[in-house]
């Protein structure tokens, strides 16, 4: 009788263990899929370099082709340099405030659908900001367009750390900066051309329509998003995440880099041009525009520094980038075209290089909220752009190009020291 009850009960335990695999291999939520990471030299890995670049020629022309005109803004509404260069922080602001939310928003909404709709809308404003009559107008619609490109740079990184394998990461990362810097160059030089022989209206009006052309490439070659998983909106675990991250001083180091990178570049680079405008130069601006041509060092230093880790530790190259930037501003000193127009190079490539690989450690080094922690990097990034490409004003105020050099050299040190403290913390 015994033996017969036993049987009975494993008989049971068989036909409900049975029942259980059956269940759950028809509920999909049991079965968790292998990620299919994309492989550099592949069809997909090209379609996503193709669209990342165009998305970042569309983000960057718009955002910096202000950056030029700043002179003929300062002339036609009688600005300051430091009122003038408002134009650009207006939008670096509101981008980096922006990027707080647009990363949640594309956890639900999804990363290609976020990246798209911030495409069109600041194209859409750049377009109607050539319609503007005043001062007050061109900073209102640069703010509304800050806001909207948030949309692209928070979520890009977050898209290539989903979707393409880690040995591959840094280097379409790389690619995603360069065709940023060349984004970036395209506007200024379209900038400056255009506004010589047309007015800065065209400037925008131009670049409008490239970017709203570029960003009908980016949403037809893109390809969908194969290891994104749709999470509701929690602004609890929001608020944990960004709290964990703040307690990580290593990231802590890695966002005031990014700070002082951008903060550094913009302020270089907003200046510049006033300084060829004066003696002993006197420089047209057509000639000046010419100067842009130094972005495009980024197409190479980027994806280079990103191949270059896997033979050097990151704190080494972040180190020497540093001093790359720091010789190519001491060579800036000297008063004669190539000696400045070397000194950018460096300054760019340093810059550049420097950029590369803080932004995609951050990727390395975060293990949740990988997306959250990016655009809490691009954050401090670009208010860096904000605070410092405004406050150097004063600078050039006081002490012109010396005083605009001594600024950036002291937050220079600042990231040398800050390098070197990481390398520290992280026992490299």
């Amino acid at each position: 009788m015994f033996n017969l009850i036993k049987n009975k009960k494993r008989i049971n335990v068989k036909k409900s263990f049975k029942k259980t695999r059956m269940k759950n291999a028809l509920n999909k939520d049991f079965i968790k899929p292998k990620k299919k990471l994309i492989r550099k030299k592949t069809k997909e890995f090209r379609k996503i370099a193709i669209s990342f670049f165009f998305a970042g020629f569309s983000t960057f022309s718009v955002l910096y082709c202000v950056q030029p005109i700043l002179p003929i803004f300062s002339k036609e509404f009688h600005l300051t340099p430091s009122q003038s260069s408002l134009s650009l922080s207006a939008a670096t602001v509101t981008m980096a405030i922006g990027m707080l939310f647009t990363g949640s928003f594309s956890d639900f909404l999804g990363r290609k659908k976020i990246m798209t709709i911030s495409l069109f809308t600041s194209a859409m404003l750049t377009i109607l900001c050539s319609f503007t009559n005043s001062w007050n107008q061109i900073i209102i619609m640069r703010l509304l367009i800050g806001l909207a490109l948030s949309g692209v740079t928070a979520v890009g990184m977050s898209y290539l750390s989903e979707e393409i394998h880690p040995n591959d990461l840094s280097f379409s990362i790389g690619l995603y900066i360069s065709g940023n810097t060349f984004g970036g160059f395209i506007g200024r030089f379209l900038s400056t051309i255009i506004s010589n022989y047309f007015s800065w209206k065209s400037v925008f009006l131009t670049l409008g329509f490239f970017s709203f052309f570029s960003t009908i490439i980016f949403l037809t070659m893109l390809p969908s998003s194969k290891n994104f998983r749709s999470i509701s909106l929690d602004y609890i675990s929001f608020i944990k995440n960004f709290l964990l991250h703040l307690q990580d001083k290593a990231l802590i180091i890695l966002f005031l880099i990014g700070f002082i990178l951008m903060g550094s570049f913009i302020t270089l680079f907003n200046y510049i041009g006033y300084r060829l405008m004066i003696s002993p130069f006197f420089l047209d601006s057509n000639l000046i525009s010419l100067l842009s041509i130094v972005y495009l060092t980024g197409v190479y230093s980027s994806p280079k520094a990103g191949t270059l880790i896997h033979r050097y530790n990151r704190s080494t190259i972040l180190f020497f980038s540093f001093i790359i930037m720091i010789i190519g501003l001491s060579i800036t000193q000297l008063n004669n075209y190539l000696s400045i127009f070397l000194g950018l190079i460096l300054f760019s490539g340093g810059f550049f290089s420097a950029h590369s690989i803080a932004s995609s450690w951050i990727g390395y080094r975060v293990k949740k909220a990988k997306g959250q922690a990016s655009s809490m990097y691009l954050i401090s990034y670009y208010f860096g752009a904000s605070v410092l490409g405004t406050v150097g004003g004063f600078f050039w105020s006081f002490g012109c190009w010396l005083g605009i050099s001594i600024f950036i050299l002291n937050l220079l040190f600042i990231g040398i020291f800050l390098s070197l403290k990481l390398k520290k913390i992280l026992k490299l």
